[in-house]
């Protein structure tokens, strides 16, 4: 017995893909409760011989053209009807309803995301140019990208990539199968600097750093002065009024609001061709 017609006969009946280690592990269960010694000897079969005899069975189907064809999506084996067959499917089965088709918004995220992940939401915009928290809030409802670590820099920012559907959705067995992007990659991202650390729970800036921001300290000894602090010529409790030098440095003080909108208005303008290979699910 052919272990190519095990695996077909596997995928007929299975209920839903099956990849590499999953009839691996069908294999070895079969084997283990058999005593068929043909049965037997599948038990230790490898998934590097599990998928190259899967990829000559999708290849002899190819070849017989027939009503149905092997694929792999997402790394899972499955049998499918071809397309040509649909409207007697669709007659019998009826149309099944589809979640809206996404944006060009929604298009263009996605692509930077499966293009040059694993990277944050700040990274994205930089590339894009505009704010993307609608549109990956959407992304991530549609099981399309998903949070993937933390991002090795000041704040820990989480991280995005795509998800197994995604590959579903477009029909990739992977994402060595996305279209040419040469552009998209090149584009070089501002990355923030990691963190200077003295100990693992204990952040801290370069001794130069510190060093440099530390006040002058001044060698003569502190004379002891008369009402100190308080400036000449002002009674006590009389308040100063402000130098200009004083206003134009409150004036050019911020909030950590208008600082943040500075900083999003700053990464906008980031430039990147936002049409670039934009990809287009199956028909």
């Amino acid at each position: 017995m052919e272990l190519k017609f095990i695996l077909e006969t596997l995928l007929f009946q299975a209920q839903k893909p099956l990849n590499a280690e999953e009839l691996r592990e069908i294999l070895r269960l079969a084997a283990e409760r058999s005593e068929d010694p043909e049965t037997k000897a599948f038990k230790k079969v490898k998934s590097e011989e599990i998928i190259s005899v899967l990829d000559q069975l999708e290849v002899d189907h190819a070849a017989a053209q027939r009503s149905y064809r092997l694929i792999c999506v997402a790394g899972a084996w499955q049998f499918v009807s071809q397309p040509e067959y649909a409207p007697w499917l669709r007659a019998m089965l009826g149309a099944r309803v589809r979640p809206p088709r996404l944006s060009q918004a929604a298009l263009e995220t996605l692509a930077i995301v499966a293009y040059r992940q694993p990277l944050t939401r700040a990274e994205i915009e930089q590339i894009r140019g505009v704010s993307v928290d609608g549109v990956m809030q959407t992304l991530i409802e549609r099981g399309l990208v998903e949070a993937v670590g933390r991002a090795e820099a000041v704040g820990h920012a989480t991280t995005y990539g795509t998800t197994g559907a995604f590959l579903e959705y477009f029909g990739l067995r992977n994402l060595d199968d996305l279209p040419a992007a040469d552009d998209l990659r090149r584009i070089e991202l501002k990355k923030s600097a990691p963190l200077q650390t003295a100990e693992s729970n204990l952040a801290t800036a370069p001794p130069a750093e510190l060093e440099a921001s530390a006040p002058a300290q001044s060698s003569a000894p502190d004379a002891p002065v008369e009402n100190a602090g308080q400036p000449v010529g002002l009674e006590v409790g009389e308040t100063p009024a402000p130098s200009e030098g004083e206003e134009a440095e409150t004036a050019a003080t911020e909030t950590p609001q208008e600082s943040l909108a500075a900083a999003s208005n700053d990464s906008a303008d980031g430039s990147a061709p936002p049409n670039s290979d934009r990809l287009e699910p199956p028909q």
